[in-house]
């Protein structure tokens, strides 16, 4: 239900979605994306997911993250499948191709392709992961990414992204000036958590995707993540 702090969600036009942007631009916003992942919840988030599949994942596994940007949340993940006894080979992909330029540090392999059509095989990778990703799509479209998402996972797939409120758009743009943000990073943050979801949306999204329900959880920093096995 929509309420004074939690208002319907807004399809909004974030300046980075468009293909035209300027490279520098593109790159120098996405440094703005990796330090909200950090200090906002982003990071941790997802983590919080991981950490439950490469608890029983075995020694060696794969994932894809869908729209990896520079590739922050997978070098993360790496480190920690590493601490957890587990070799993560990651593979990233995105639509802008100076992000795939630039995300090598992140990932084995990066390759520029789009959500809605992964060039991958059924069932070919072990874990197929889409953070702070699923909010750009428009709601009809949403679900094709999940679909596909779930037909490339082996093991599990994973979402993590925006929990939609007033007070997460406010705090994120009060502090992104002492935090030195550059103006586009400011803009499309704000208009992301007015994006996002709540926890049913989120579950109904996936449901109508796959026909499963799945849990969705509240995490700090105004995310929501879910899981499930394919």
């Amino acid at each position: 239900m929509n309420s004074l702090l939690t208002p319907a969600r807004q399809r909004g036009v974030e300046i980075l979605d468009d293909p035209s942007v300027d490279p520098d631009l593109m790159i120098r916003s996405m440094k703005d994306v990796e330090l909200a992942n950090t200090l906002f919840g982003g990071k941790r988030a997802v983590i919080a997911e991981l950490r439950e599949i490469f608890s029983s994942i075995g020694e060696s596994a794969s994932m894809l993250d869908v729209g990896t940007g520079r590739g922050d949340i997978p070098a993360a993940a790496r480190h920690i499948a590493l601490r957890m006894g587990v070799s993560l080979r990651t593979i990233g992909i995105d639509i802008s191709e100076p992000l795939v330029s630039t995300a090598g540090w992140g990932n084995d392999v990066v390759i520029q392709a789009d959500a809605r059509f992964l060039p991958f095989a059924d069932h070919s990778i072990d874990v197929v992961l889409a953070s702070q990703v699923l909010h750009h799509f428009p709601a009809e479209q949403i679900p094709m990414v999940l679909r596909e998402m779930n037909r490339v996972a082996r093991t599990s797939v994973v979402i993590s992204d925006l929990r939609r409120s007033r007070l997460a758009a406010a705090g994120l743009w009060l502090g992104s000036f002492p935090l030195g943000f550059h103006p586009v990073s400011r803009h499309d943050g704000v208009v992301s958590v007015m994006r996002g979801f709540v926890p049913r949306e989120l579950a109904d999204f996936v449901e109508e995707a796959t026909g499963r329900r799945p849990r969705v959880t509240r995490r700090l920093g105004f995310r929501l993540t879910t899981a499930w096995v394919p």
